[in-house]
């Protein structure tokens, strides 16, 4: 791991141990607060940033795994540690949704008195707290844990106004069902956000191609180099989300000039694609058609 990609994990692991610190602290306040109200908004919602407290503790567990040193049985080192710990986060907030969904539908069919009043006072201190521990978390690398983290802070921020907002009407009018529809509701932006980081975490577990890069369009950029006349055999996959890899056969025009194509080879695919670690090895044209050949039979086999 370079020392640009150490600093990145070591500033995402010390913005996750502070959103646990302030998030296990409210958590324990909404807790109490909903129980008292007996508001569906808010249990929701402090269920929801105690499963936070857990999903910021995994994610900051990982991001100090990702930091660990390559070794014999991980030559890699530990990246995808974080990828592990935003699927473990992403399956936490579906089951909070299930749960959230059944607890609304039932609280609909038969209604409950509410204390507007206590929802209102509880849900405005969460909205302060959710709002710094999201500026907090924006503020530092994007990787998809802290990406992952930032959905659950989100989607605490949304449930303290909802809360707000349910505590409101309550208070107002006594519309009981708006504290189980406002938390339906809150359930479908969380699972829309889920989706969208369990699809990154998927492309990254599957060997996909990370997300911004054409495979043609890089075997075009390489190509563009002089002295470079084929690139074949291209596979690009992610280590984590901010570090990806590269591997390929090279065909240059004169084989006495790899050892001066190869920095220019790793120069185009760092600087324009981000690609840093590579792989390449230089081919002729008779060793690809061989390679070519003896992977068709393969297949024909």
């Amino acid at each position: 791991m370079s020392g640009h990609d150490h600093s990145h994990s070591h500033g995402s692991t010390k913005l996750l141990l502070v959103a646990l610190l302030f998030t296990t602290a409210y958590a324990g306040v909404e807790v109490v607060g909903g129980l008292w109200a007996n508001s569906l908004a808010l249990v929701a919602d402090a269920g929801h940033m105690i499963t936070d407290s857990m999903s910021l503790g995994i994610g900051a567990f990982a991001a100090w795994l990702s930091q660990r040193p390559a070794s014999t049985n991980h030559t890699y080192g530990l990246p995808r540690a974080e990828v592990i710990g935003a699927l473990v986060n992403v399956l936490f907030m579906f089951g909070i949704v299930v749960w959230i969904v059944i607890a609304a539908i039932e609280r609909l069919a038969n209604p409950q008195p509410v204390g507007g009043a206590t929802v209102m006072a509880v849900a405005f201190v969460g909205l302060i707290v959710n709002i710094a521990v999201a500026w907090l978390l924006m503020r530092g690398e994007k990787s998809m844990n802290v990406r992952a983290a930032l959905l659950h802070v989100v989607g605490d921020l949304a449930g303290s106004v909802a809360a707000l907002a349910a505590g409101l009407i309550i208070y107002m009018t006594g519309w009981l069902p708006i504290d189980p529809l406002l938390s339906l509701f809150i359930s479908v932006l969380i699972a829309i956000g889920s989706v969208g980081i369990l699809r990154d975490v998927l492309r990254v577990l599957m060997e996909g191609v990370p997300k911004g890069i054409d495979v043609r369009e890089v075997e075009r950029e390489l190509v563009k180099i002089d002295g470079v006349t084929g690139v074949h055999h291209v596979h690009i996959w992610s280590l984590s989300s901010s570090r990806h890899a590269l591997s390929a056969h090279v065909q240059p025009v004169d084989m006495t000039q790899w050892e001066a194509l190869l920095p220019q080879l790793q120069a185009v695919l760092n600087e324009r694609f981000e690609i840093t670690h590579t792989t390449l090895q230089a081919e002729t044209s008779v060793n690809l058609a061989d390679c070519e050949t003896s992977t068709g039979d393969e297949k024909r086999s």
